[in-house]
């Protein structure tokens, strides 16, 4: 039997201005699955991946890895839990690229050398292999997204949360990290527009419109429904 490694029930919330982002959401995860989120924007898709290493909190139940969401255990889902934001701006804030992916690793307290092993071994699964000493914001978008992946690959995380990985990026630095992430074997949660990137990456799909749950099943069905992604801004 699948081990289920995400198990939503419920999960209702609503920003302070009284825009409703989620509606009851009920939602599984396996271990090792690639799970594609798709649907128009404001369709919830960040929101509720911003729910599942605790950044926002919604009404409902949200288990992550058999571990409940609260704040006693928040420490110890986060250590597992890996999100890369849609903007690699938001996660490089260090002069090195080095210093970058090592942040987390620092902050688990680790040796010089674990941390340069992690390092290490991060930007060689991104394909960085030294650029340890370049500067992030004299990268290109494409690398600057693989660095971003490398910061959270370093804390060799159970679970990544990707929120549209491809966006803005040229034809051959997405075809690139399209690999990249179909060659990580880890749980993956990829949120996005890409149609072509999700039916490359996920066997199943659930599509959200206005924070609801309105379809989920098997990508290819799904992503073939030319009427329901009509119906839902795709």
């Amino acid at each position: 039997m699948e081990m289920k490694v995400i198990d939503i029930k419920g999960l209702t919330f609503t920003y302070p201005d009284g825009r409703r982002a989620l509606e009851d959401i009920d939602m599984e995860v396996f271990k090792r699955e690639s799970l594609g989120i798709i649907g128009p924007n404001g369709a919830g898709k960040t929101t509720l991946l911003l729910h599942l290493n605790g950044i926002l909190r919604g009404k409902g139940s949200v288990k992550m890895l058999g571990i409940n969401m609260n704040d006693g255990n928040l420490k110890k889902i986060r250590r597992e839990i890996g999100l890369v934001f849609q903007d690699p701006d938001s996660q490089l804030f260090c002069p090195t690229v080095f210093e970058d992916v090592a942040f987390g690793p620092l902050n688990l307290k680790l040796s010089p050398q674990e941390v340069t092993r992690r390092v290490s071994d991060a930007l060689e699964k991104v394909g960085l292999s030294g650029f340890e000493e370049r500067a992030p914001y004299h990268l290109s978008l494409g690398e600057k997204k693989k660095v971003a992946l490398a910061t959270v690959l370093s804390m060799d995380p159970q679970i990544l949360l990707l929120d549209e990985p491809t966006s803005n990026l040229d034809p051959k630095a997405r075809r690139e990290l399209i690999k990249l992430l179909g060659d990580l074997k880890t749980t993956k949660i990829i949120a996005g527009h890409d149609l072509d990137l999700i039916s490359k990456l996920c066997r199943r799909v659930i599509l959200f419109n206005r924070g609801r749950k309105v379809a989920h099943g098997n990508a290819s069905e799904i992503l073939q429904n030319e009427e329901l992604l009509r119906l839902n801004g795709l």
